[in-house]
């Protein structure tokens, strides 16, 4: 009997705690900025920082093989600039469909490209980015690109970004490539 009641209550648990687990999922990881200690979610970015209608923020980060790579290098192209890491699960969901989304859009103009904010930089991407087949630009993020975006508090966090370098678009937590097909499509159809 007493078994019996101590299975009842660890299932009881399990149940409850399925619903949080979903949402801490879908909420995204705290500590962007390479640390994985929970940290405060601010949807919002601050004053001057990467906010919608904005031009987006320059930088140079260098990507898996130690080169340097300028956000000019994406100028006239639609950006998705996601800030992630490889340890969010979350972040880790979003990429089987970034790949499929840069193989469909591709010859259109649009390229994706992944800012790690993983601790151990290249040496903790490039292989999980061989591993999924990773089809699209990754780049080891920095504290003060991070901070130009508007301080990234939860990964992923992810900029969609027009032609004309301006931010269109700001997601905070897993969002489904549907979401990103719909805010893309037009920006790829628009040529100026």
């Amino acid at each position: 009997m007493a078994r019996s009641l101590a299975n009842s209550r660890v299932r009881s648990l399990a149940v409850k705690a399925i619903p949080i687990l979903v949402l801490a999922m879908l909420a995204g990881c705290g500590g962007g900025g390479g640390s994985k200690t929970a940290s405060e979610t601010t949807p919002a970015a601050p004053s001057g920082h990467a906010e919608i209608g904005t031009q987006a923020p320059a930088f140079e980060l260098t990507d898996l093989t130690g080169q340097k790579v300028s956000s000019a290098t994406y100028a006239g192209k639609v950006v998705i600039l996601d800030f992630w890491a490889t340890w969010c699960p979350p972040c880790r969901e979003e990429v089987p469909h970034f790949v499929e989304l840069q193989k469909k859009y591709a010859d259109q103009g649009l390229v994706i490209v992944g800012l790690s904010l993983d601790a151990g930089g290249a040496g903790d991407v490039a292989p999980f980015a061989k591993e999924h087949n990773i089809n699209y630009p990754m780049l080891i993020g920095a504290d003060d690109v991070a901070k130009a975006y508007g301080g990234i508090n939860s990964i992923p966090t992810t900029f969609v970004i027009d032609r004309q370098g301006k931010v269109v678009q700001r997601f905070v937590g897993f969002t489904s490539p549907e979401t990103f097909e719909e805010t893309i499509t037009p920006l790829l159809a628009a040529t100026s």
